[in-house]
């Protein structure tokens, strides 16, 4: 009985329902005049235009009615999975008027910005979880960096100051785009850093077009954009293989987007948990936003990636390519967006 409930409280189930009782309805009264005409021959033409009145409905009920029905619930469907965000808004035939008010009601209360600027807060957040005072911090670290420089321990001092650097450019203005040359900078002195904890074993490539460097340089993309990615390669990826880990930043541009490849040589992932992260991406979630969300080594990939899709739209973003005991190419596509 539970079940019968829960089926007539839609009222699509009830429309459907009723539309199979009209036709079926329909389908006897054809049936009776069918075996009318049979034996009477001088109602064979009324039958003949009786079927072609049936099947003009039919065609007319499943052009207007039933496609424009399946392709909502489709909208609805991936809307609710997380596939897309933007498709409910772009319905081509509402279920009434204030279905379609509804929607747009429900746009403006969940409005873009507002979801921009919780990303911003949170960033923000996981910024300030480490922070502890970083005026003190960068005194601090200068301090140790002149002590070291006294006592010709330029290594260290070299570490020192990129340590202060890196700090003084992640904690501070979180929420701003920068430019292609800032995140580059940041991600060298996160490699110094890096260098001392791996050695030789770690290397670092950058690539892009020479001959178009200042252009590329000048793109714009949200603070904090490579350094996870590069630390997720170096931690699950290059720490784990024995030998030597190779790091790629690739830069490509197209006409319309800026494209960044961050590959590594380490060991890769198994096909099902690459399918399963790339889920995650290619799905649109606003849990990265909340304070209580569990983000492990700095703004996860994922954290990344909403932002991303929430600034600029949902063909941008990250992908992942991966073999196991191969390597992993992270591709991350930003529409081209040049400093003022």
């Amino acid at each position: 009985m539970g079940a019968i409930d829960h089926k007539r409280k839609y009222l699509s189930k009830r429309i459907r329902f009723m539309g199979f009782l009209i036709l079926l309805f329909g389908g006897i009264i054809l049936f009776v005049f069918t075996m009318t005409a049979i034996r009477f021959k001088e109602y064979a033409s009324i039958c003949i235009l009786l079927y072609v009145i049936y099947g003009a409905v039919l065609y007319v009920n499943y052009k207007w009615i039933y496609q424009p029905y399946k392709e909502n619930a489709k909208i609805l469907y991936s809307f609710i999975k997380g596939y897309s965000f933007t498709s409910i808004y772009e319905q081509r035939i509402y279920l009434s008027p204030e279905f379609e008010d509804t929607i747009f009601k429900f746009k403006e209360l969940i409005d873009t910005n507002e979801l921009i600027s919780a990303s911003k807060k949170q960033a923000q957040y996981l910024a300030l979880q480490n922070q502890i005072n970083p005026h003190f911090l960068y005194n601090t670290l200068e301090g140790i960096r002149g002590e070291t420089l006294n006592a010709g321990l330029e290594s260290v001092a070299e570490m020192t100051e990129a340590l202060a650097t890196y700090f003084r450019y992640t904690i501070s203005n979180v929420e701003h785009l920068v430019t292609l040359e800032d995140e580059l900078k940041n991600i060298q002195n996160y490699y110094i850093i890096q260098q001392y904890r791996f050695g030789e074993r770690l290397s670092l490539l950058i690539e892009y077009n020479q001959d178009e460097e200042s252009e590329i340089m000048r793109y714009r993309l949200p603070k904090l954009t490579l350094q996870p990615i590069v630390e997720n390669s170096i931690y699950h990826g290059i720490e784990r293989k024995i030998g030597k880990g190779h790091l790629r930043i690739k830069i490509e541009r197209t006409a319309r987007r800026l494209i960044i490849t961050i590959s590594d040589d380490g060991i890769g992932m198994e096909k099902d948990r690459l399918t399963e992260i790339n889920e995650k991406l290619n799905n649109t979630s606003f849990d990265y936003a909340k304070a209580d969300s569990e983000v492990q080594g700095g703004i996860a990939i994922i954290n990344v990636n909403s932002r991303i899709r929430l600034l600029f739209g949902e063909e941008y973003g990250i992908t992942i390519y991966s073999t196991a005991d191969v390597g992993t190419d992270v591709e991350i596509t930003l529409p081209l967006i040049e400093k003022a």
